[in-house]
This record gives structure tokens, C-alpha cells and sequence, in this order.
């Protein structure tokens, strides 16, 4: 790199502090969750993908989203679970599921991770998420129920 870069460089970060620890934030935000998602034990699924694995392997679709939401449109067979049952590990429900694939739904995607590790923890292995949530299920125009 050429010196007169770097000493712009470092006069641009003395100037613009905020902005640039704002900017220096997002970098590693970004990689963090790049590498986070690469050595995840929970695997996201595409709408194409979970729609596969209802297909071909029976898979369980969790839906943990409030009843409330549930009620207004979920995935065809889905089955819905209550946030005290998963705060609680109460995974009873889905002991005689155990073999099978478990996809986790939410809204967007971002809270069914957490289930799902609960999940893996309680001795569920074929444990993964609907990447974007029961919204990409819809913005794909693939079938809901009521």
C-alpha cells in the first residue's frame, strides 16, 4: 500500500470516529455471522429444501410461532408448540418424531434457532430452520392452511 494511502487512511478514522467504529462494527457483525451459520449445528433450509423433506423423508414441521399467528395460516401439517413448552425443554410431545427430520418455523427465520438447539440438546438429530421463516414460505406462494 502506498504511504500517502495509509496516512489518509488514519486521518479519515481521527476525523470520522463514529462512523468508522459504526463501520468497523458491521465488518465483524458480518463475518461473525457468516462463520456462525458455516459451523452451526443447525442447518438452514430453503423453501425448495423443506418442501423436499416433507416430500421425500416425512419430515415434522414445528411451527412456534403464538397460537394467535398460528391460527391465521401455517405450513399444511405443521404442528404448533407453545413458548412455555419450549422455555420449559418440554419436548415430550414430539418424542414418538424422534426418528424424523424436525424443521423449525418462526415469522422471519431469527427465533427458531434457538429452539432448534434446544432440540439437538434434547436429543433430537435431524434438527434445521426454515430460513426466512414462514414469510418465505409465503413470498414463495407455497400453500398455506387455516
Amino acid at each position: 500500500m502506498d504511504q500517502a494511502f495509509i496516512e489518509q487512511l488514519i486521518e479519515f478514522v481521527g476525523n470520522n470516529t463514529i462512523l468508522s467504529s459504526i463501520w468497523v462494527g458491521l465488518v465483524v457483525f458480518i463475518i461473525y455471522s457468516f462463520v456462525s451459520a458455516k459451523v452451526s449445528p443447525v442447518k438452514e433450509l430453503s423453501t425448495h429444501e423443506t418442501t423436499l423433506l416433507i416430500n421425500k423423508e416425512d419430515a415434522v414441521v414445528l411451527d412456534i410461532r403464538p397460537a394467535a399467528e398460528f391460527k391465521k395460516g401455517h405450513i399444511l401439517g405443521s404442528k404448533q408448540i407453545k413458548q412455555e413448552q419450549i422455555n420449559k425443554a418440554e419436548f415430550a410431545s414430539l418424542e414418538k418424531d424422534k426418528d424424523k427430520p424436525i424443521i423449525v418455523v418462526c415469522a422471519m427465520g431469527m427465533t427458531s434457532k434457538k429452539t432448534a438447539s434446544q432440540l439437538l440438546k434434547a436429543g433430537f438429530e435431524k434438527v434445521s430452520v426454515l430460513k426466512g421463516g414462514i414469510n418465505a414460505w409465503q413470498a414463495a406462494s407455497l400453500p398455506v392452511s387455516k
